[in-house]
């Protein structure tokens, strides 16, 4: 029987722990509590009705009433709710997601598919791969991996290891060894004090040539990067960037990993972030938009050059001693089918850039008006931050209670933003309309406009 109103009200985050946050924060400030959704909007315990601007977790990208991939979920629920595909074992809907994957992926190079529980999982599982892929081509000594400060990867020790931000790391360590950073292609905050997006990132690449020097090119395994930073505050590199990573790589015998666990599947305006900036990656992470949110499932693609190392080994060096109880899970499989078959038909990568081109305008507007807004970063699909400061020209933090805010009167004016830091960052689902971009910025408005 479910509980009422008021005993979730009375409970809220008494015996729960939240992800990202201090339970005792969590108790003094009980979360919101949401208990429907449907389209693009999610409704809360109180009956308060608003736009979803962080799109689930920027992972409901087809909105929260599609059929097509409930009804898989439903169907395969009462066919075959759950079979291992660890070795000697299989199911069918795997099978048919594998080569549904193979072909929506075949732009980039990717032709084979490990299955995952969700995007920590699929990093963990592309850093191991590459690691094992060198040792099978006798190169055991690439044992390192190099990543970019402000990257984000997920939370498993190896994930937080590459992570490029302090918050995710400090309370954890010591960490994976053999883990280095370069910094981050961003122009509004640069160790190089440069204002040019071109100037940075080849100062950012150089930075990479000279950390490989200093660290041995025989010794590193891979590049780890989001083709758009999105967790460290949607940072988007210029557009030379991520060629130059791989040409770079590919140069020195190092894997390029894509982490597209928040850019895949249209969000940047192109069906992959590794496919708006023309490159193709060695291994790719996916996760979250697979299902669109509704099932945990990821899968790291793998390209051409890889998967003939490991499948033409005869050494024995190519065992994956690696895996996961839901690998393959054939309802993440059915729902990942639906999804993605929605997701093309629908067009949304289309529809992301048109309306995140609109969001964009209407933020740099925002910031127009509002001096407190030091940083509008996006411009590739729907992903877009506002970076709070307290003096434009120092850039100094804003106070720590400021984008929280905003953040609460625009909840109170229609929409749900995501706060990170100094950043209120938005993700909102791919179906988005002109008007639902409309209701996100006079939320915002009226939250900047209460400071």
């Amino acid at each position: 029987m479910p509980r009422d109103e008021n005993f979730l009200k009375a409970n809220n985050a008494r015996s729960l722990w939240h992800p990202m946050a201090a339970p005792g924060d969590m108790q003094a400030n009980p979360p919101t509590i949401i208990t429907g959704a449907e389209g693009v909007h999610i409704t809360d315990i109180d009956g308060h009705r608003v736009v979803d601007a962080v799109g689930g977790l920027w992972n409901v990208n087809l909105g929260f009433s599609c059929e097509p991939v409930k009804a898989a979920i439903a169907a395969q629920l009462d066919r075959l709710p759950y079979y291992s595909t660890f070795r000697g074992t299989t199911n069918d809907a795997v099978i048919e997601l594998a080569e549904d994957l193979r072909a929506f992926f075949e732009p980039d190079g990717l032709t084979r598919a490990f299955f995952t529980s969700g995007g920590s999982d699929s990093v963990e599982t592309a850093l191991r791969l590459a690691r094992q892929y060198h040792k099978i081509r006798g190169e055991a000594g690439r044992v390192k991996y190099l990543s970019l400060k402000k990257g984000y990867h997920g939370t498993h020790f190896g994930g937080a290891s590459v992570n490029g931000n302090a918050n995710f790391r400090s309370a954890y360590e010591p960490l994976l060894a053999g883990c280095h950073h370069i910094p981050a292609p961003w122009t509004y905050r640069n160790p190089f004090n440069e204002s040019d997006p071109a100037q940075v990132a080849q100062l950012c690449l150089a930075a990479l040539e000279d950390e490989i020097a200093f660290q041995g090119a025989g010794s590193i395994a891979a590049f780890i990067m989001e083709p758009v930073l999105g967790a460290g505050g949607v940072i988007v590199p210029h557009e030379s960037f991520m060629p130059g990573v791989a040409e770079i790589c590919r140069k020195h015998g190092i894997l390029l990993i894509a982490d597209e666990v928040i850019t895949g599947f249209g969000r940047t305006g192109a069906w992959s972030g590794s496919r708006l900036w023309g490159v193709q990656p060695d291994l790719m992470c996916t996760a979250k938009a697979i299902t669109n949110g509704y099932f945990p499932f990821g899968a790291v693609m793998i390209a051409e050059g890889v998967a003939e190392a490991f499948e033409s080994d005869e050494t024995g060096r190519a065992a994956i001693g690696h895996g996961y109880t839901y690998s393959g899970h054939p309802v993440g499989a059915a729902a990942a089918i639906a999804c993605l078959a929605e997701t093309k038909r629908l067009e949304v990568a289309a529809n992301a850039a048109a309306r995140g081109a609109e969001l964009f305008a209407g933020l740099q507007a925002l910031a127009e008006r509002h001096a407190v807004i030091g940083d509008v970063r996006g411009g590739c699909g729907l992903m877009c931050a506002l970076e709070l400061v307290s003096d434009r020209d120092t850039k100094a933090a804003p106070p720590k209670e400021m984008p929280g805010r905003v953040h609460q009167v625009a909840y109170e004016n229609g929409a749900m933003v995501r706060v990170s830091g100094p950043n209120i960052i938005m993700s909102p689902p791919l179906i988005l309309t002109s008007g639902d971009v409309q209701t996100i910025l006079g939320a915002l408005e009226a939250g900047f406009a209460a400071l």
